[in-house]
């Protein structure tokens, strides 16, 4: 019997699920996230390798499958997918190896039909996909933290510090993210993030969000604008791609996913709030990217997706 395993993989976690040729979930395992990098494909690989390995392990699953299809955080350009796929080649994970992007992994769970819809996706960075009744593909945003993440937690872990700085020169107000950002970072005065921020990883800037949503809910109105003007950014991106998509019979869906937007996430209620008048379904239905890079390979492979 022909195995598939699909990878869902990003700065936080990668996560592998098995399928059999007829759709059937053997075994599913996580562990470390990686981020694909044309300079150094052997980081992502490794966390790959790891993960599928022990999946196949549970599944009782000799290597190589017949196929395995990775969406990873990071291979969005077509030389990065074509390092990462060679160095998964030599791992000997599977006979035939594809390599795309988280995002699309998402997707593929969110509307696996090829139904029309919306994906927001807004973590450490901030994107949106989107399917067009006419069964056209949209993106809007995806730029990366030098263009765009705008939204995103990274966004809004940046404007934090910029506003930490601001106040510290006299030039904004007073705000209780100064206190908060030492301690995130180990410092003792404000001076004392700036080598702090150019060291950081995004993911480590990232990690402020959650804390200005805190201070924001507190009452800090520094805070709250960083918010506000987070969700504004979002709400611009999920406007473009419905003005892109076209008219339609009948009322996209719309799916949140990501730490920043989804249940309990620091910008749910003030998103879900703010896209009232789009015009747009919400699903609340929790995604499972692996799962859709499992049926991604699958459908390669030409099995039940």
């Amino acid at each position: 019997m022909r195995i598939v395993v699909g990878v869902d993989g990003g700065g936080t976690s990668t996560r592998a699920v098995v399928l059999d040729e007829t759709g059937h979930e053997m075994a599913r395992a996580e562990g470390p996230g990686a981020v694909a990098i044309l300079d150094d494909p052997g980081a992502v690989t490794a966390a790959v390798v790891s993960v599928v390995t022990r999946a196949l392990e549970d599944a009782d699953v000799t290597l190589p499958v017949a196929l395995l299809w990775a969406g990873l955080s990071g291979a969005g350009r077509e030389d990065v997918q074509a390092a990462v796929r060679g160095s998964l080649m030599e791992a000997d994970l599977a006979e035939r190896v594809l390599v795309g992007t988280d995002v699309e992994a998402a997707f593929s769970d969110a509307f696996p039909l090829a139904e029309p819809g919306i994906l927001l996706i807004a973590g450490t960075g901030s994107i949106v996909w989107a399917r067009s009744p006419r069964g056209a593909m949209i993106s809007v945003g995806g730029w990366g933290q030098h263009m765009g993440d705008e939204g995103s937690g990274y966004w809004v872990g940046r404007e934090a510090l910029r506003s930490v700085a601001a106040a510290a020169d006299g030039r904004g107000p007073e705000t209780e993210l100064t206190g908060k950002a030492l301690v995130h970072s180990g410092g003792q005065e404000p001076g004392d993030l700036i080598a702090w921020a150019a060291a950081a990883s995004k993911s480590d800037i990232a990690a402020l969000a959650p804390i200005v949503a805190q201070v924001a809910d507190a009452g800090d109105g520094v805070a709250e604008r960083i918010l506000s003007e987070a969700v504004e950014e979002l709400v611009a991106h999920i406007t473009a791609v419905v003005e892109r998509s076209g008219p339609s019979q009948s009322r996209p869906t719309l799916c949140f996913w990501g730490g920043l937007v989804w249940k309990g996430g620091p910008l749910n209620t003030r998103l879900r709030d703010a896209v009232q008048g789009l015009g747009l379904d919400m699903s609340d239905r929790d995604l499972d990217p692996p799962a859709g890079a499992a049926r991604m390979a699958l459908s390669e492979l030409g099995g039940t997706p």
